[in-house]
């Protein structure tokens, strides 16, 4: 900046030889008031004051997109909205596909105490326990062939049935039940007849209670008969066992 202003000021100056201007001869011209008479440059200026800012320019062509910035944070949870209008029932659509069979489950225990017998001898002793020894049914053995009773293994309620056939003599015949007589049954024969008699009962039985049939009196009344077309029988069965 100072060497700029030192060239100009040596434009601005006269030659050394035209200092002077003679208006004839022998008369010099003083120099204007004011002239550096010197060659030395000026002490420098304070620098001057900063010019108007210029106009703004043009804006610029829009750059490349940037990256994709990260995730806001989670806004809090709005209000729930009114519920809309119910639409129209659609159609029925077709049935689906029928789903794979599912696992087997646990069967409940089933308890089973059941027994039919009848009667192959028609000799019957008074006031023991008749002996019945045609097995019908007997799967869970609690009818006992050698004691001719029945033993309860499962406690509950019971149905006991008898059928007589009654041949030559009278029979009187009775149920019992831990030596009580339950139920008793009368039959008058007619002679040249073959007659029938017969008695059930309902009875809750604990473990241990036995349950069996006898005739009841002297000898004349044991007229029980079994043949090949007639048969005598003593059944009974489980209908509820006991929860508690």
């Amino acid at each position: 900046m100072l060497l700029l202003r030192a060239v100009l000021l040596l434009l601005v100056l006269p030659i050394r030889g035209q200092d002077s201007e003679t208006e004839g001869p022998g008369v010099v011209v003083p120099l204007p008031k004011g002239a550096c008479t010197g060659w030395m440059a000026g002490i420098p200026g304070h620098p001057g004051h900063n010019g108007t800012p210029g106009r703004d320019g043009r804006d610029g062509t829009p750059g490349e997109k940037g990256e994709k910035g990260d995730p806001g944070l989670v806004g809090p949870k709005g209000d729930t909205g009114e519920t809309g209008v119910t639409g129209i029932e659609g159609p029925r659509g077709f049935p689906g596909i029928p789903g794979r069979k599912g696992e087997p489950g646990e069967s409940a225990y089933v308890y089973r105490s059941a027994f039919s017998v009848g009667l192959e001898s028609r000799v019957t002793v008074p006031n023991v326990p008749i002996r019945f020894t045609k097995i019908f049914y007997n799967q869970q053995n609690h009818y006992d062939v050698t004691t001719r009773k029945f033993h309860c293994n499962i406690p509950g309620l019971y149905y006991f049935s008898y059928h007589i056939t009654v041949y030559l003599k009278d029979v009187k015949v009775s149920l019992y039940k831990r030596d009580k007589a339950m139920l008793f049954t009368y039959d008058q024969y007619q002679e040249k007849n073959v007659d029938q008699a017969s008695g059930s009962v309902l009875l809750h039985l604990e473990t241990g209670d036995e349950v069996w049939l006898q005739v009841y009196g002297d000898g004349d009344y044991n007229g029980l008969y079994a043949d090949n077309v007639n048969d005598s029988t003593f059944t009974g069965f489980l209908l509820y066992y006991d929860t508690v």
